[in-house]
């Protein structure tokens, strides 16, 4: 088994910008938002570091998946209506037989992630893609807070 550490780099953090991004989702599914991620980046003028992103919502949630190929997402989402289907007889419906689903799915998924920053641009992989996920059926309003900590052009 091969293994392999890089050179280590370092950076003496010199910024820290923060942004909300708002997105309105069209109801069930993935919405990409890697280039609005990407702006933030380029207007703040971050070089190296770390980015910090954090759904304020309990019903949806963001994810790093596969760009590529939009079958990978439709697939995904009937995993999690498998997992957590509408009608498993769950105690919280107040909001509709969707919503104690969509937080089993947020809860599985999670709302925050962080990704290595390098030269001004994400870290990721070629066939990722940043993901806002709507677990509701109907559209909604949500709300991401953006940080970027590490150094500056």
């Amino acid at each position: 088994m091969a293994r392999s550490l890089s050179a280590i780099s370092r950076v003496v953090p010199q910024l820290v910008a923060s942004a909300e991004l708002t997105i309105d989702t069209p109801g069930e599914g993935f919405t990409d938002i890697t280039r609005e991620v990407a702006a933030f980046l380029a207007g703040a003028q971050a070089q190296d570091g770390a980015l910090f992103l954090y759904l304020r919502h309990t019903s949806a949630s963001l994810v790093i998946q596969e760009n590529a190929d939009p079958d990978v997402q439709r697939d995904l989402i009937t995993a999690l209506r498998h997992i957590a289907p509408d009608d498993a007889g769950w105690i919280h419906t107040v909001e509709g037989p969707d919503d104690m689903p969509a937080h089993v799915k947020a809860m599985l998924t999670g709302v925050s992630l962080h990704v290595p920053v390098t030269n001004g641009a994400m870290a990721l992989g070629t066939w990722q893609g940043i993901y806002l996920v709507e677990h509701r059926s109907r559209p909604h309003r949500r709300t991401i807070s953006l940080q970027f900590m590490g150094s500056g052009r």
